[in-house]
C-alpha cells in the first residue's frame, strides 16, 4: 500500500512539473524564441551590420562584400592623427580600384580627442587630412554603448591585455569574405600593414 502511495506521488509530481512547465511556455513563449532567434541571427561576418554613415543615413557593409577592408577608429585631436591620415590615403589611393576599402569611425573615447560634431569631423578629415575613404558616424567603441560593429570586430580578434580598443587608430583587416583576419595597434603605421593588404588581394 505504502509502495503504491509512493508511486501515485512521483506520478503527481511528475504531471505537476509537465504542466508548470507547458505554462511557462505557454506565458512566456517569447524568452525560449528570442533565444533560439539570438543563436541563428549571430553575426558570422562584417556583411551581417548596417551603420550609419557621417551624415546619419544608413549603410548596408554588405556593399562591401568581395572587398579587403581596414576599419579604423579615427580622431582628429591624437598625436597619431596626421601621420595616420596620411599614410591611410596613400593606401586608399593606390589599391582602391583593386577591391580596398578603408572604413573610418570617429570616436571620443580616448581623451576626448574627437569632440567635434559629423559635420565638424567631415569637414577637418576631408579638408585638412584630405580623406577620401568614408566617413561614418561617430560611435563608442568600449563600453556597455560600444556600437555591434566593434562588438564583433573585438570578439572576432582580440587585443593584448583585453579585448578593449587601447587608443586611436586601432586598426582591423576584414578579408573579402567579411571575416577578420588581424589586428593592429594604434601605434602601427598603416603602410606596414601594406603586406597583408596585398596578400589579401592577390596583388603581390
Amino acid at each position: 500500500m505504502t509502495l503504491r502511495l509512493m508511486k501515485n506521488s512521483n506520478w503527481v509530481s511528475f504531471l505537476f512539473i509537465v504542466f508548470a512547465f507547458f505554462l511557462y511556455f505557454y506565458k512566456y513563449p517569447s524568452s525560449f524564441s528570442a533565444k533560439n532567434m539570438a543563436t541563428q541571427e549571430a553575426p558570422k561576418s562584417i556583411y551581417d551590420f548596417t551603420v550609419k554613415d557621417i551624415r546619419g543615413n544608413d549603410v548596408s557593409l554588405s556593399g562591401y562584400r568581395g572587398k579587403v577592408l581596414l576599419v579604423v577608429n579615427v580622431a582628429s585631436k591624437c598625436g597619431l592623427t596626421q601621420s595616420n591620415y596620411k599614410e591611410l590615403n596613400v593606401l586608399y589611393e593606390k589599391y582602391k580600384n583593386q577591391d580596398f576599402e578603408v572604413l573610418a569611425f570617429p570616436c571620443n573615447q580616448f581623451a576626448g580627442q574627437e569632440p567635434g560634431s559629423n559635420e565638424e569631423i567631415q569637414e577637418v578629415a576631408c579638408t585638412m587630412f584630405k580623406a577620401e575613404f568614408p566617413i561614418f558616424d561617430k560611435i563608442d567603441v568600449n563600453g556597455k554603448n560600444a556600437a555591434p560593429i566593434y562588438k564583433f570586430l573585438k570578439s572576432e580578434k582580440g587585443g593584448f591585455l583585453g579585448d578593449a580598443i587601447k587608443w586611436n587608430f586601432t586598426k582591423f583587416l576584414v578579408n573579402k569574405e567579411g571575416k577578420v583576419v588581424e589586428r593592429y595597434a594604434p601605434t602601427t603605421s598603416p603602410l606596414k600593414i601594406e603586406k597583408d593588404i596585398q596578400n589579401l588581394l592577390g596583388s603581390c
